[in-house]
């Protein structure tokens, strides 16, 4: 099972999703970026640190182009945990992206904004961690007045209001009316809203619930023009009853492989091959 980390940014890169993300959290749903104006942005930069050069990278960063010309950089970094340090992060992130446009080959060209939007994906509990760079900071006094702040634009999924996340369109909203559910009464009930990215959905969603029943179903849904998660945990359902009658026969054939050796009529050493593990593993089942 891949790591959310990764399981996120394989949902997000796609254009429709990210563009949903911004039109519900930046414009309250509307249609005001279009998936077809969103182009890949390299996320990765490199700034030279003590002597040494470093690279940095971005979950998610897409330019957001209006007649081949960047409108702005739109960047998307996932949290499942608070982070004390996030403000210096992002400032890390969208000034190497200034420092490009300061280059002398740039110099010509038009300049753009960076906006980042940090999505924290926790439920359990609430960010309480600094959302500016003076929070960050320890300042003296003095120098204060002088000090340029710095906020990071961040997002508590889970804590969004319901009608807000009801403006979701894509795939996104799925994901979002999980954090919702079990952040009020932690149980989750899904609707029949269709999936568009079927294996990235059910990945991400292996990923934060921990149960890998989600990306096992990714085969049995191959190929099917239309599925919703009511199907989706209809079959995680059904292979938890398989998995438990298997487990079930199992078991059964152990405690009936155990009794053969206590009366003498196998060695352990049989016994364990028949239950096709090691001598050293079936010995732990007779203790």
């Amino acid at each position: 099972m891949q790591g959310k980390d990764i399981t996120e940014k394989m949902l997000e890169k796609y254009n429709d999703v990210f563009a949903d993300i911004l039109n519900v959290l930046l414009f309250a749903g509307g249609d005001v970026v279009d998936e077809s104006a969103l182009t890949d942005a390299l996320p990765m930069s490199m700034l030279k640190i003590d002597g040494r050069v470093r690279t940095q990278e971005r979950d998610i960063a897409k330019y957001w182009r209006k007649n081949k010309i960047n409108v702005a950089l739109f960047g998307l970094e996932n949290q499942t945990v608070p982070n004390k340090l996030m403000p210096l992060r992002v400032f890390g992130y969208d000034g190497a992206e200034y420092v490009k446009q300061s280059r002398k080959e740039n110099s010509d060209r038009a300049k753009y904004p960076v906006i980042t939007l940090v999505l924290y994906l926790g439920y359990e509990k609430r960010w309480n961690y600094p959302k500016r760079l003076f929070d960050v900071l320890d300042i003296d006094e003095d120098i204060r007045p002088y000090v340029n702040d710095f906020k990071i634009n961040l997002f508590e999924i889970a804590y969004l209001e319901r009608e807000k996340v009801d403006l979701f369109k894509s795939d996104f909203r799925i994901l979002a009316d999980y954090l919702y559910q079990m952040r009020k009464s932690r149980d989750y009930i899904a609707d029949e809203t269709n999936i568009a990215h079927v294996e990235e959905l059910l990945t991400l969603m292996s990923a934060m619930t921990g149960d890998n029943r989600f990306e096992e179903t990714i085969n049995d849904l191959k190929g099917k023009e239309k599925v919703n998660m009511c199907e989706v945990l209809d079959r995680v359902e059904a292979r938890g009853i398989e998995k438990g009658r298997l487990e079930g026969r199992q078991e059964g054939t152990i405690n009936t492989l155990i009794s053969l050796v206590k009366d003498g009529i196998l060695s352990l050493d049989e016994a364990a091959i028949r239950a096709d593990m090691s001598a050293k593993d079936f010995k732990k089942y007779i203790k």
